[in-house]
């Protein structure tokens, strides 16, 4: 009896030893990776998530993982030992990069059927639209009385040292520049670039340190988006800042959200980007300040204040892959001479 009463005892023992040693169980989270500016306090992703748990009871760990090319990047270093569930903010110039890597998996939500089919920019789902917009120069209303009116115009000396632009290598906003160029001047792209260098006060990382600089009077112009000034309008009642509506088009920019491949997550996954497409909408509006994808979703009228390009210019996905790098290159080599 004594022999058997040790063994239990140690036993016990043991087992209250293993279980002191491992701890609480960690708790399980929804993981999403986003850009900078959708994690930042200013952006949607904090309230976005408090308000799925409190539909679905789910947490999400939502972590910032650089622009559209450093979560791609970041994503396939771990291939092998995935971190993410879901990822929020791979935009429609990066679809080829996307499918090749084959890291997403396909995702059909109901919610689709309220988007307009010209904003589905992928036919396999590995990427679902949330928001969308045009890139646009913002510009400080109480330090110019004449803003320009097209690309050409912001080459004209009255600019000198007026402009804040983004490094398009670190921000997909700057990488936005450098397309609608492209897509406004073909293969003379590098002449603008060349001649608007005197015009530029400086060329930021990212498109918070820009912004920031922009509104605390660096400069009186700044490339971003067409509704940009629309936060100004709901946090602060103010018009001072005012997009540019260029003649020559507006380059568009489409925000993709899609389901990590091997997550074991899945159903949680669906229920977070559904969230998204719906309820999460008018918050990813709002805060965000861009359009939302869902047409069913009333804005306030504060949005009709803001004026839409009469012409949205898109390049075609693979062209983009097949150039970026040579496009990087050739601009690194002007702006650096």
């Amino acid at each position: 009896m004594k022999k058997r009463l040790f063994v239990l005892v140690l036993a016990v023992v043991l087992i209250n030893t293993l279980i002191l040693a491992k701890g609480t169980p960690e708790k399980e989270y929804l993981v999403v990776y986003a850009y900078d500016s959708f994690v930042s306090e200013w952006g949607p992703g904090q309230a976005l998530i408090e308000a799925f748990k409190e539909k679905t009871g789910i947490e999400v760990q939502l972590v910032s993982a650089g622009n559209g090319g450093e979560i791609l990047s970041k994503l396939a270093l771990e291939r092998h030992n995935r971190q993410a569930d879901v990822v929020v903010g791979i935009a429609n110039d990066l679809l080829h990069e996307t499918l090749e890597l084959d890291l997403f998996t396909p995702y059909r939500s109901p919610i689709l059927e309220d988007i307009p089919q010209f904003l589905h920019f992928d036919s396999t789902y590995n990427l679902l639209p949330f928001d969308y917009g045009n890139f646009a120069f913002n510009y400080d209303s109480q330090k110019l009385a004449n803003p320009p009116h097209s690309l050409e115009e912001l080459l004209e000396p009255r600019f000198k040292k007026s402009l804040i632009l983004i490094d398009p290598r670190t921000s997909s906003v700057g990488m936005g520049l450098l397309q609608w160029t492209i897509a406004v001047y073909g293969d003379n792209y590098l002449e603008w670039w060349e001649q608007v260098k005197p015009n530029v006060l400086t060329v930021t990382d990212g498109w918070s340190t820009a912004y920031g600089l922009f509104t605390e009077g660096e400069a009186p112009l700044v490339i971003s988006y067409t509704t940009s000034p629309l936060y100004h309008l709901l946090h602060e009642n103010s018009e001072r800042y005012r997009s540019l509506i260029f003649e020559e088009g507006n380059l568009a920019v489409i925000e993709g959200v899609g389901i990590v491949k091997g997550t074991t997550k899945k159903e949680a996954a669906q229920q977070f980007i559904d969230f998204l497409l719906s309820e999460g909408q008018l918050e990813v509006a709002l805060t965000n300040v861009m359009y939302p994808v869902n047409a069913s979703i009333p804005l306030p009228d504060v949005f009709k204040l803001s004026e839409k390009p009469t012409l949205s210019l898109l390049l075609d996905e693979d062209l983009i892959a097949k150039n970026r790098e040579i496009w990087l290159t050739q601009w690194r080599e002007v702006m650096s001479r």
